[in-house]
């Protein structure tokens, strides 16, 4: 697609366009593209890789521990995304913090891809560090392409980006799941470092289509403010060297000891992000309300989260040991399956878009709380089919793919209700101080949702088992079902915002 480049007419000043868009478009599209191929192929392989015997080239971790580091891992690649945002508008910019990023996401890949579990551990922190630095700024340089913040053509523009997005998703796991699960593990590992390759070789190539703008720092450090950060984080860093030290000396170090703490930050910091917002006492009368009502949506897309994320852990686990991985004569990895939500977002978002846009012309548009609520339900109704297919699978007994098929299409269908809304929903209820920063704090409600996932799994709950989807099915439903009959006393918050 970044060959899609063409002549605009004179009354867009006849810069080179992209689909009729500023060219960098092309090559941030495909950056994006490439580097969701790196992360979401990675990603079918984890939990399956994790969880393999050691024989079969696995580290052979037990399903729980697996699940945790898995839910730990997504929990941080949004929870870094504050810092990774900070960094851009503090200390490199946009353009540089994309670069920084790429560089040690690509790194993190090959350490994957050398049969150590030690360099594993390392390659899965910096993707996790790389991936949240680039998440956060990547987006920001597509809004910058467009002088103007009124430009026509912004909407579109994200619509293409984020279709990069997707595409990527769709793609990895259907080729490096493959190479993973049926050639070598490592070797597939090696296809996402290769794939973050071609992404920051895009990103290189473009750089001068890009706006000079992204290379500016917006709001730079004073000197004191980087002694400041610097004396903190070597304290901090001194602080957990010296305890993972002391408990690697004593012998007694797990991987444990690694995850309570990530876990129990990922639980803590999300609420107190909101909490320093809500109680700032710079906010007005009316923006202090908008985020008493936010907490109903940020608890909500939390609980929708964390069975949401479960596609490449719990559900991947079942699609191994509960799943028949044949359909029509044609046998496939259990990997593919996680192919099935980014086909079915670019099936259906369109879809969705119209039917919206159709509604509200009619004024039978569903009111965002009416659009969460129905999100809940579904992604809780997702989970009672994953109940009734668990029981199904007692014993050898394997069911057949089209199972999971309905389950991730239900979610999808959930996500689409819930996400891009939050998304808008955010911006409209953010205080006018904190119009940047709350973007990031939606998203810490997916960083909330798996570590509450990871906690279970910390203190020994089953996976594979009815209850484990019953549980979560229902509390998801009630709370759908919650949001909807409180929505007069919730409305009202939200200070005229529908």
């Amino acid at each position: 697609m970044a060959s899609s480049l063409t002549r605009a007419s004179a009354d867009t000043s006849a810069e080179k366009t992209f689909l009729g868009h500023p060219s960098g478009l092309a090559f941030l599209f495909m950056t994006e593209m490439w580097e969701r191929y790196s992360f979401y192929g990675m990603r079918a392989l984890l939990v399956l890789y994790l969880a393999t015997n050691v024989a079969d080239g696995g580290l052979g971790m037990n399903d729980a521990t697996a699940v945790a580091i898995y839910s730990v891992y997504n929990a941080m690649v949004y929870l870094l995304a504050l810092p990774g945002g900070w960094l851009g508008d503090r200390v490199w910019g946009a353009r540089k913090a994309v670069a920084v990023a790429g560089v040690v996401i690509m790194t993190g890949h090959f350490l994957l891809a050398v049969p150590s579990s030690v360099s594993f551990f390392i390659g899965l922190a910096l993707i996790a560090a790389g991936s949240g630095v680039l998440k956060a700024n990547i987006s920001t340089m597509v809004g910058q392409l467009y002088r103007d913040k009124n430009d026509p053509r912004r909407d579109g523009g994200f619509t293409i980006f984020y279709m990069g997005i997707n595409l990527g998703a769709f793609v990895a796991p259907l080729t490096i799941g493959y190479v993973g699960q049926e050639v070598n593990w490592h070797l597939g590992f090696a296809m996402a470092g290769v794939g973050m390759a071609l992404g920051l070789a895009f990103y290189f190539f473009g750089f001068r289509h890009l706006n000079p703008v992204s290379n500016t720092v917006p709001s730079p450090l004073s000197a004191a403010e980087k002694s400041s950060v610097v004396k903190k984080g070597l304290i901090w860093l001194g602080v957990a060297v010296a305890a993972y030290a002391a408990i690697g000396l004593a012998g007694i170090f797990t991987i444990n000891y690694a995850l309570w703490p990530l876990t129990i930050a990922g639980l803590v910091l999300p609420a107190w992000a909101i909490l320093r917002i809500k109680r700032d006492k710079d906010l007005s009368t009316v923006e202090r309300s908008r985020m008493s009502a936010y907490v109903w949506f940020f608890a909500a897309a939390a609980i929708f989260w964390a069975i949401y994320d479960q596609t490449g852990s719990t559900l991947a686990l079942f699609a191994k040991d509960s799943t028949d991985s044949t359909l029509f004569g044609f046998n496939f990895p259990e990997s593919w399956f996680q192919s099935l939500n980014p086909l079915f977002v670019m099936a259906l978002a369109p879809l969705f878009a119209m039917l919206w846009v159709a509604l509200a012309k009619r004024s039978k548009e569903p009111t965002t709380l009416a659009k969460f609520s129905f999100a809940l339900v579904m992604i809780g109704a997702s989970f009672g089919v994953m109940m009734v297919a668990q029981g199904m699978a007692g014993g050898d007994a394997k069911v057949s793919p089209m199972w999971l098929v309905g389950v991730y299409f239900i979610q999808t269908v959930g996500e689409l209700t819930l996400s891009p809304v939050g998304l808008s929903l955010t911006t409209k209820l953010a205080p006018q101080k904190y119009a940047s920063q709350m973007m990031g704090v939606f998203f810490l409600a997916v960083t909330a949702g798996d570590s509450a996932i990871a906690l279970l799994q910390l203190i020994g709950a089953p996976t594979d088992t009815q209850g484990w989807f019953a549980s979560q099915g229902v509390l998801a439903v009630l709370a759908g079902i919650a949001i909807y009959m409180y929505r007069k006393k919730v409305q009202p918050l939200m200070g005229g915002v529908h």
